[in-house]
């Protein structure tokens, strides 16, 4: 798959930029694929291992949420062969002294973006800063297809976290209708996705993810959702959706995912929850009593949240219409979902002088009213996506705003089914790539009060893990995965600002992937255990 002859440094990255080539002009075979009834299978990689060691003075808060006690682990061929305070060291055997800090199972992060950029930055330092040691791919309806050449592309190429993946709706459905995607699909269309995603299943994808906010997936109606969902359901799988509105129409969209779980009969997740409207701001509780109805309902339905008041997304997403000439659609854009001060432009291809700038400072230097200015904004971003000689990895445009209320945040994040993501990649322009984890351990926990230290641990570990229907991992028992964090409560933070995204979080002092040591004292190592990981 990879040329021999390649720089060794370069060769993933210039693998996963050919799959991403074929990918794109792979339907006619994938279809000629589906009539034949071939898949794809596979299970994990075996992954590398560390030898034998314990860890011994540490405070184990274990991720079920329970007290936490004094202790140790003796790890074995990546994975916990004991744990407990009665956990001593052997005569000749390695010893880690964890100083009196926590030692707790690696976090996941149920909704990342590290595919876009994992194998040119393998080393995940974004993710294993923060103590991540699993990230879940193929977000908002984007995933890579086939999940089975991405996943064996992973396999010789792994990075230091594991991966796990969900299969995209959107990208599904752009594979089957082109660019002819602005209407409902056929019979025959749905059934030509529910092949190519019953083929990522067998692949080891988690199930269907939705990004129904965005193109194409904002074309589809609930009957085309439900019916993916049912081919998920079928082979033991599960539904993540970005919404088709965290706004306007909110409440409308979450009856939708309530609908998709009952009559598809799977669990469902929300994911990134946020109700990014000013008019919704302290309606959680109505949230939280809808979500717990439908769970006595028997609708097996979560949420995921991230601890930023601001998103990061495409302009378009403000316009649910798709009509970009629409002045006074602006206009409630700018009053009600994010004022022009709020929206900042980290990325802006076709005027590369007002990246890095907000709308409101592009108005003003234009001397142009700020609903009038977004419109245009959108307006020459389009142009410059319908380029042909465009590179298509480009980004045009891209914004970060703040539409959220922390309050609404913190009470998401307390819900008993909610478990912590990023939603971040891992160089992007948003803070939340390098911040989430020690940010929610700082806010929630040692300034707000708002959960226990282990409440909080059990978010980020097992309550992840079971929300993606993994096992083996997620707790400090034996036989589990030696997927670890050592971290000290009392300074655990972040630093990554929008205006430096990048900044490490501090007081994660070591990262444990599969046994093997991924990050210590702020630096990341040579070893690379991450493996692909299927439900």
């Amino acid at each position: 798959m990879v040329s021999a002859g390649a720089p060794r440094s370069r060769r993933p990255a210039a693998a996963f930029a050919a799959f991403r080539r074929r990918s794109r002009g792979r339907l006619a075979a994938l279809f000629v694929a589906i009539l034949l009834g071939g898949s794809c299978g596979g299970g994990p990689s075996p992954g590398a291992v560390a030898d034998g060691f314990v860890i011994v003075n540490a405070r184990l808060v274990d991720g079920s949420g329970g007290p936490s006690y004094p202790g140790g682990a003796r790890i074995r061929e990546g994975r916990i062969e004991a744990v407990g305070p009665e956990v001593a060291a052997r005569a000749g055997e390695t010893v880690v002294d964890a100083g009196g800090r926590v030692l707790a199972p690696g976090f996941v992060d149920t909704h990342s973006h590290a595919d876009g950029d994992l194998f040119d930055h393998p080393d995940a330092l974004a993710a294993v800063s923060q103590g991540i040691t699993t990230v879940v791919v193929g977000q908002d309806g984007g995933s890579h297809h086939p999940l089975a050449e991405f996943r064996d592309l992973l396999r010789e190429n792994p990075p230091t976290v594991h991966v796990a993946a969900y299969s995209g709706h959107n990208t599904l459905r752009r594979l089957v209708l082109g660019e002819d995607y602005r209407r409902r699909a056929s019979p025959e269309e749905v059934a030509a996705m529910q092949a190519l995603l019953e083929a990522d299943l067998a692949a080891g994808a988690l199930g269907l993810s939705t990004g129904l906010e965005y193109d194409p997936g904002i074309y589809s109606d609930t009957a085309e959702v439900v019916a993916l969902a049912r081919t998920a359901a079928a082979a033991g799988g599960r539904y993540l959706s970005h919404l088709r509105s965290e706004d306007r129409y909110f409440r409308e969209a979450v009856e939708e995912i309530v609908a998709i779980g009952r009559e598809a009969a799977l669990p469902v997740q929300i994911t990134h929850a946020k109700l990014a409207m000013r008019s919704l701001w302290g309606e959680v509780p109505w949230l939280l009593d809808r979500l717990e109805r439908a769970r006595a309902e028997g609708v097996e339905i979560t949420l995921d949240v991230y601890p930023y008041p601001y998103w990061q997304s495409t302009l378009t997403v403000l316009f649910p219409d798709r009509d970009f000439t629409d002045l006074e659609e602006a206009r409630f854009v700018v009053s009600e979902l994010a004022a022009p001060e709020d929206l900042f432009l980290p990325h802006y291809t076709p005027e590369p002088a007002w990246a890095g700038r907000t709308l409101a400072e592009i108005a003003a230097e234009r001397g142009e009213e700020p609903a009038a200015v977004l419109l245009d904004l959108i307006r020459r971003a389009e142009e410059r996506r319908a380029d042909p000689d465009r590179d298509p990895r480009e980004i045009v445009e891209s914004v970060i705003a703040t539409g959220m209320n922390e309050n609404d945040i913190a009470a998401l994040f307390a819900w008993e089914h909610a478990n912590l993501s990023t939603d971040g990649a891992l160089r992007g322009a948003h803070p939340r790539g390098f911040g989430s984890f020690p940010r929610a351990l700082r806010q929630f926990v040692r300034e707000r009060g708002l959960v226990t230290l282990e409440e909080a641990v059990r978010k980020m570990t097992s309550l992840a893990v079971e929300h993606l229907g993994l096992a083996g991992r997620g707790l400090l028992a034996p036989g589990f995965a030696a997927d670890l964090v050592l971290f000290d409560p009392e300074t655990v933070t972040d630093h990554a600002t929008p205006e430096e995204p990048h900044a490490l979080s501090t007081g994660i002092h070591r990262v444990f992937v599969a046994g093997e040591t991924v990050f210590r004292e702020g630096r990341v190592t040579a070893a690379r255990p991450g493996r692909f990981l299927t439900r």
